[in-house]
């Protein structure tokens, strides 16, 4: 089998490539079909300033080369605007939605108010390029009612996000160097302003914070106990998670924060290293509590208490971390999403051919 990845995806964003490489690993023939649109200072938006560059990008990739022989197009994350585009090319198109775009900027980030034209824009815009698709894939079941709901359509299929293997091994070994660990690009959905009120009620205990996003402020006023590094290399992340004591998921109170598994979800797993999260309707698809992870009720007394259990005992750390890895292994490998990915293609293939009857 052969597919075009196409396009104005981000570059470097791991869901993008993770998608690449679990499709790789399936022996699926990948094609890069891509313009450039969101890396550097161009993060994705929808300025005025924008809309001229994205329109010739979409020119561009309605008049790009596919090879005859690609059997289908997958349309990276963010797509909305692309799939038209992946469209004009005559091939089963199935959108890497990952998310939607509403709920990311108007119910999660509260960038637009709730029947505001920007909301009502982005709204139709997640419907139109949704309905447009042969298959919508969502990153959780959680996810995929809410997208089916949001488009009114039947069917979208769910791939977990996992890691990046070439880098996320298991690695993580308990040292007495305890610290918890928080990675990611501070934003609502990640309960940021709860960790921190933890880590106010454990002064003894160190905390390291790794990124910079849209609530870093939050960090002004943080204790003294809370190291905050506004970035780091991706090659150096691995390294991270394996030294740190536990690993912070998130802590949102959102709709979003209940629907999605964060990508650091999937890199601790990967590691090994023991990791707590809010326990939500979308972590209990994947975890079990105290056999791969700790849930916890969002509050900053059962994080508290959460990350004490697993510096006070090692073994129940270790235990964590081993069926946290062994989870990623049962269901978020390359090997296991490349399998799922490839029955996602070949299910829209099949769309493509009945909708043609």
């Amino acid at each position: 089998m052969r597919v075009a990845y196409f396009g104005t995806w981000e570059r470097g964003y791991p869901r993008n490539d993770q998608v690449v490489a679990a499709l790789e690993s399936a022996d699926v023939d990948v094609e890069l079909v891509h313009e450039e649109m969101w890396s550097g200072t161009h993060k994705f938006g929808l300025s005025p300033a924008v809309l001229p560059r994205l329109a010739r990008a979409e020119v561009r990739l309605a008049r790009a080369s596919v090879p005859e022989d690609v059997d289908a197009l997958v349309v990276g994350y963010p797509g909305q605007f692309d799939v038209w585009s992946a469209k004009r090319h005559q091939r089963p198109v199935v959108f890497n939605a990952m998310v939607s775009l509403y709920d990311t900027f108007v119910e999660d980030r509260e960038r637009f108010r709730d029947g505001s034209l920007p909301a009502r824009v982005l709204r139709q815009l997640d419907r139109s390029a949704f309905r447009a698709s042969d298959l919508v894939v969502a990153d959780t079941q959680a996810n995929a009612d809410f997208m089916r709901e949001l488009a009114g359509i039947g069917e979208v299929a769910v791939c977990y996000l996992g890691a990046e293997e070439r880098l996320f091994q298991p690695a993580w070994q308990r040292t007495d160097n305890f610290f918890v660990l928080y990675v990611g690009k501070p934003a609502p959905l990640h309960g940021l302003e709860l960790i921190l009120e933890a880590a106010r009620r454990l002064p003894d205990v160190p905390f390291r914070v790794v990124g910079t996003g849209q609530v870093t402020h939050l960090l002004d006023g943080r204790p003294a106990n809370v190291e905050h590094v506004p970035w780091v290399e991706y090659e150096r992340v691995p390294n991270e998670y394996a030294r740190a004591g536990c690993a912070m998921g998130i802590f949102g109170t959102s709709g979003k924060a209940e629907r999605v598994i964060p990508h650091k979800t999937f890199q601790a797993l990967a590691v090994g290293t023991p990791l707590i999260t809010a326990d939500t309707v979308a972590a209990r698809e994947l975890l079990v509590d105290r056999r791969d992870s700790l849930l916890v009720e969002r509050s900053a007394e059962a994080l508290a208490a959460a990350i004490l259990a697993l510096r006070d005992d090692p073994e129940l750390a270790t235990q964590i971390g081993r069926g946290g890895r062994a989870t990623f292994e049962r269901e978020a490998s390359e090997a296991v999403l490349g399998a799922q990915w490839r029955q996602v293609l070949e299910r829209a293939i099949e769309l493509r051919q009945s909708s043609r009857r």
